[in-house]
């Protein structure tokens, strides 16, 4: 009881900017594990994790041990520790499964512990400390050099230029859907007119 007390003044302590500042390390962290390149269409992304588990032992020692980081962050910004036992418990498994050959790292790539971790983190916040924008949960790096540029220049801290920077990979993502159907459709314009040229003789 003490050491739950003790944590909760630790947590009313911290300010808003200091719990997101904790929160985008934290994403910045389970990004580079979990989701680094993201698998086009999906919410699925490959990591360090996964590439790490395809070393033997060492590797899913090592993602091992970077996962427990990731909830250790979890701990520092308040997270009680019922709400992160599941995410160590998958961990483990992670780390367990991952020294089964191929099949380990399929897993690695769908079970994301750290990324589970992240939202457990974000839950809380909601929770304890109403902070409902999640940009420097989604985006951290552009949010950290966002940050920094907004210290420097009220320009960026225009809403407008704020947004833009923010969603640069979802405009470029964006684009490059609008170039590929643009490209779908001359090329297959091209190719009906080929299968018709072909099938009358011209």
């Amino acid at each position: 009881m003490a050491s739950a007390d003790r944590q909760n003044k630790i947590e009313k302590r911290m300010s808003h900017q200091d719990i997101i500042r904790l929160e985008r390390d934290l994403a910045k962290f389970a990004n580079m594990m979990d989701s680094v390149v993201r698998i086009p269409f999906t919410r699925q992304g490959v990591g360090a994790d996964a590439a790490l588990s395809t070393i033997p032992i060492a590797g899913d020692a090592a993602g091992f041990v970077l996962t427990c980081y990731a909830i250790y962050k979890a701990k520092q910004i308040g997270v009680p520790q019922e709400k992160l036992t599941p995410v160590m418990k998958m961990a483990a498994v992670d780390a367990v499964v991952g020294f089964i050959p191929v099949a380990g790292t399929v897993f690695d790539i769908f079970i994301r512990p750290s990324r589970k971790a992240l939202d457990v983190v974000h839950e809380h916040i909601r929770t304890e400390y109403q902070i409902q924008s999640d940009s420097h949960v989604v985006h951290p790096f552009l949010h950290e050099k966002l940050e920094q540029k907004q210290q420097q220049s009220a320009f960026w801290r225009n809403p407008v230029i704020a947004w833009l920077w923010l969603h640069i990979p979802d405009l470029l993502g964006l684009f490059f859907i609008v170039l590929l159907g643009i490209a779908m459709w001359i090329g297959g314009t091209a190719l009906w007119q080929w299968y018709q040229s072909f099938m009358t003789g011209g």
